[in-house]
C-alpha cells in the first residue's frame, strides 16, 4: 500500500469520482468563441541602453533659492530682585497634627520552652546494640550492549500531524474588581484575633516514659528472595528482523540537458562607464575669515581679578628647630620574638606496641547462619537446554522489495496517468505489463503515486 506523506491518510475511499466543473461553468455557459483580452503587462525582455543618463532632477529644476535674512537680536531685560519677604508656608504644614505614636503590643502570649540545663549522658542504642556484618558485592546480571543508531531515516508523519488543527486561545475573563476608593480616615489595625483571642494557661507537656530496649535472640537474616530464587540462565542473542537496506537507484552518470540548460539563453552585457572626477581649481579671491562674533563684539577694558590668596608671611633666617614633641617622648624599645606558648601534655604518651584490638572484635561471637527454607517447585525447567527465543512473526515473516514510486518519474518507469481520487491521489497504469500466457489479454494494474 503506498502511503501519501504529503495530505492525511483515510482508511477507506469513499467511491465518489471527483468533479472537476465548478459554479461558474454550471451558471455561465460560453458565447461562441471569443478570444480573451491581451495582457497590459510589459513582457519580460532585456531593454537595452538607450543613451545616457541625465544627471538633473526635479529637486534641482523646481528649487528656487531664496535670500537669508539674519535674525533679530533680542536684549536681554535686566534682573531687578522684588522687595518682601518669602513665605515659606505649605498646606502640610498649615494642617498637619503631630501626635505620638507608640508600639504596637502584641495579643499573643510569649513561646514558653520546657528544657533543662541538664547534659545528657547516655549511649544510644544504635551504638549500642549495631553489629556490622560482612557483606560481599552482589556481580551485575545486565548483559552490556553497544549501542547501535539506525542507519535510516525517519520519514513518516505521526498522527499528531495529520489530525492536529491549529486554533486561536481565548483568553480567560477577568475577575478583577473594579476600581474603588480608598476609606477616608486614619487606619483601625484591631483584626479578629485580637479582639476575641482568649488568654488560656498552658498545661505542662506529657513526657513518655523510656522503654527499656529487648535485642532478640535471633540471628540476622540477610538473604533476599531475589538472591535466593534468581538463577541466571543462558541464551543466545535475539536476530534483528530489521530488512536488508538497498540502494534504489544507479551509479551512473546523468546524461542529458536540464530544464535551467534550455531555459537560460546569455545575453550581452555592456560595460560601465567610469566617472571621472574634474580637476581642482583653487579660487582665486582672498578669503573673508571676518565673523558675526568679530564684527558685533566690542571688548571692554576690564581690571584684572584681585587674587584671594593671603599674603606671604615673614621668613626668618635662624637655624630651623627640629625638636618636636614625638621626637622627645619617644623612646625606640629592643624587640625581641616572643616564643610560643605551647602547654605541657598531661597525658604521657604509651611507649608499648599497640595490641590494635577493639571491643568489637574481643567480644564478638561469630555464629554460623542457617540458611531458610527453599520454595521453589521441584519440577523446574533445566539450565542444559537453550532457550527457544523464536516467535510467530520470526518465522512467518517475509521481507518486502522496495517499490519506486511512479509519480516522479512515470514516462522512464512505463507508467500513464489515469485519473485522480478524492483525496487528491493519482493513480498511473502500466503500458506494457508482463504477459503471462499467449492467449490470454494483459490486464494493467493501477498503482497509486504521491499526490
Amino acid at each position: 500500500r503506498h502511503r501519501c506523506c504529503h495530505r492525511p491518510t483515510k482508511i477507506y475511499d469513499d467511491g465518489v469520482q471527483p468533479s472537476h466543473k465548478t459554479e461558474y461553468l454550471e451558471n455561465y455557459p460560453g458565447y461562441g468563441n471569443i478570444c480573451p483580452p491581451e495582457s497590459c503587462k510589459p513582457k519580460p525582455e532585456f531593454q537595452e541602453d538607450r543613451g545616457r543618463m541625465d544627471g538633473t532632477t526635479t529637486f534641482k529644476s523646481d528649487y528656487l533659492p531664496y535670500e537669508i535674512v539674519t535674525r533679530p537680536f533680542r536684549p536681554q531685560a535686566e534682573y531687578r530682585p522684588k522687595s518682601g519677604k518669602i513665605d515659606l508656608g505649605t498646606i502640610y504644614q498649615r494642617d498637619y497634627n503631630p501626635h505620638k505614636v507608640g508600639p504596637v503590643v502584641l495579643a499573643r502570649p510569649r513561646e514558653r520552652k520546657h528544657t533543662s540545663g541538664a547534659k545528657v549522658d547516655t549511649i544510644p542504642t544504635y551504638r549500642d546494640d549495631y553489629r556490622l556484618w560482612k557483606s560481599e558485592r552482589t556481580e551485575s546480571c545486565k548483559v552490556e550492549r553497544a549501542y547501535e543508531p539506525p542507519s535510516e531515516r525517519f520519514g513518516n508523519p505521526s498522527t499528531f500531524q495529520d489530525d492536529y488543527i491549529p486554533r486561536q486561545p481565548n483568553p480567560p475573563p477577568s475577575f478583577k474588581p473594579c476600581e474603588t476608593k480608598l476609606p477616608e480616615g486614619p487606619f483601625d489595625g484591631n483584626t479578629i484575633h485580637r479582639t476575641a483571642y482568649v488568654v488560656h494557661e498552658m498545661e505542662p507537656m506529657f513526657v513518655r516514659p523510656r522503654e527499656e530496649y529487648k535485642p532478640s535472640d535471633q540471628p540476622f537474616e540477610d538473604l533476599t528472595t531475589h538472591q535466593r530464587d534468581f538463577k541466571g540462565t543462558p541464551g543466545e542473542q535475539a536476530k534483528s528482523c530489521k530488512p536488508e537496506s538497498r540502494k534504489v537507484g544507479s551509479d551512473d552518470p546523468f546524461k542529458g540537458t536540464t530544464e535551467f540548460q534550455d531555459r537560460y539563453q546569455p545575453y550581452l552585457v555592456t560595460a560601465p562607464e567610469f566617472h571621472k572626477p574634474r580637476e581642482y581649481i583653487p579660487p582665486t579671491d582672498k578669503m573673508d575669515l571676518n565673523s558675526t562674533n568679530r564684527l558685533d563684539y566690542i571688548s571692554h577694558k576690564v581690571a584684572p581679578r584681585a587674587p584671594i590668596k593671603p599674603a606671604p608671611g615673614r621668613k626668618s633666617t635662624g637655624p630651623f628647630q627640629g625638636k618636636t614633641t614625638t621626637k622627645e617622648d619617644y623612646q625606640p624599645w629592643s624587640i625581641s620574638r616572643q616564643g610560643l606558648i605551647k602547654k605541657e601534655q598531661e597525658i604521657q604518651k604509651p611507649t608499648g606496641k599497640f595490641s590494635n584490638l577493639t571491643t568489637f572484635r574481643s567480644h564478638y561471637i561469630p555464629h554460623q547462619a542457617n540458611p531458610p527454607q527453599s520454595f521453589k517447585p521441584v519440577h523446574a525447567v533445566a539450565t542444559g537446554v537453550p532457550f527457544k527465543d523464536e516467535t510467530l512473526y520470526r518465522t512467518e515473516y517475509t521481507p518486502k522489495k522496495q517499490e519506486v514510486c511512479p509519480g516522479h518519474h512515470p514516462a522512464a518507469l512505463g507508467y500513464v496517468y489515469v485519473n485522480t481520487d478524492s483525496q487528491g491521489h493519482k493513480f498511473y497504469r502500466q503500458v506494457s505489463p508482463e504477459r503471462s500466457g499467449s492467449d490470454c489479454n494483459p490486464v494493467p494494474e493501477e498503482v497509486p503515486a504521491v499526490s
